[in-house]
């Protein structure tokens, strides 16, 4: 049954990556000396690791657009099975109101519900323009907004639980902007290690330039507050079909494979999947995958239409 979807600096070049060479990887026997293995060992290793240059600056300052000031804030809701109809009927009167309100500086980007995976969940995208002082701003305001004090309230007795995120967009993404449609819109998640932030962008920096060529990549953010060390990529695509032709084609570009390679090994993925309704903004598929075994230590899994 189709649900109804309510909707929702600058990085440096990284230096050349190495590439291997027909049997570079195997174990090598017969050595002379342990200290010949110990040199051959360490050869192998900086294969695999890059030394990023000591940064002396907030991750946020080093990745984040400087040309703008756009937070947002990613929601999770767990919503009780039988109340979950009315939990998105509740949210299609009230969240549209505030995003049209013009004395509000936010948007609504794009509201889901949970398809596979975690069941019965709905995800909500917020912008605001202006960063913390507009976050604050709006909060202020709903705190006096009667209407929005019942919908909490009324919100409340449907849920099993929630939680947030509030995100900065990496400089070298898009910003999240409606586009022609229909589309299906998947979010990769990744858990990072602490002190892979800066590498990762370094990566993803180059890597961005080949996925371009159809215009999938929607927008790319790092968590601030909440769980932290947490990347969100974003991207939309025609149909599920034009997805595979489409990451498939990536892997015929030289260069591709080796960043997919330094970015990680895929160990677990979530996809979320959404449709757009005209009294908002495109909605946007959320989905996640690719936990890297250098830069990675957890994931989750879920699948998303939106309501």
């Amino acid at each position: 049954m189709a649900a109804r979807v309510l909707l929702r600096g600058s990085l440096a070049g990284a230096p050349a990556l190495p590439r291997l060479q027909p049997g570079a990887g195997l174990t090598l026997r017969g050595l002379g000396s342990s200290a010949r293995s110990a040199r051959e060992d360490s050869w192998l290793k900086s294969l695999f690791v890059r030394k990023v240059d000591p940064r002396k600056d907030a991750h946020s300052n080093l990745l984040a657009k400087r040309e703008t000031s756009s937070l947002y804030k990613l929601q999770f809701h767990n919503v009780k099975p039988e109340c979950l109809e009315a939990y998105n009927k509740l949210c299609q009167e009230v969240l549209p109101k505030i995003h049209e309100e013009k004395h509000y500086p936010c948007a609504l980007v794009g509201t889901w519900n949970t398809w596979y995976g975690e069941q019965d969940q709905a995800v909500h995208l917020w912008r605001y323009e202006g960063g913390y002082p507009a976050l604050n701003e709006v909060m202020s305001k709903l705190r006096q907004n009667k209407e929005f004090t019942e919908f909490r309230k009324e919100r409340g007795n449907m849920l099993l639980s929630r939680k947030n995120q509030l995100l900065l967009e990496f400089s070298f993404w898009n910003e999240p902007v409606p586009r022609d449609g229909p589309n299906i819109y998947e979010l990769r998640s990744y858990q990072l290690r602490p002190g892979t932030m800066i590498e990762w962008g370094n990566y993803w920096a180059r890597a961005i330039r080949f996925r371009q060529d159809s215009n999938e990549a929607v927008g790319g953010f790092f968590s601030q507050i909440g769980q932290l060390y947490m990347v969100h990529h974003l991207w939309a695509y025609k149909d599920l079909q034009t997805r595979e032709d489409i990451r498939n084609a990536a892997w015929h570009k030289p260069g591709w494979d080796e960043l997919v390679y330094y970015t990680g090994n895929p160990l677990t993925s979530l996809e979320c999947w959404g449709q757009t309704l005209s009294f908002v903004p495109p909605s946007l598929l959320l989905s996640t995958s690719h936990w890297q075994k250098k830069f990675c230590i957890s994931g989750e899994m879920c699948v998303c239409v939106s309501f």
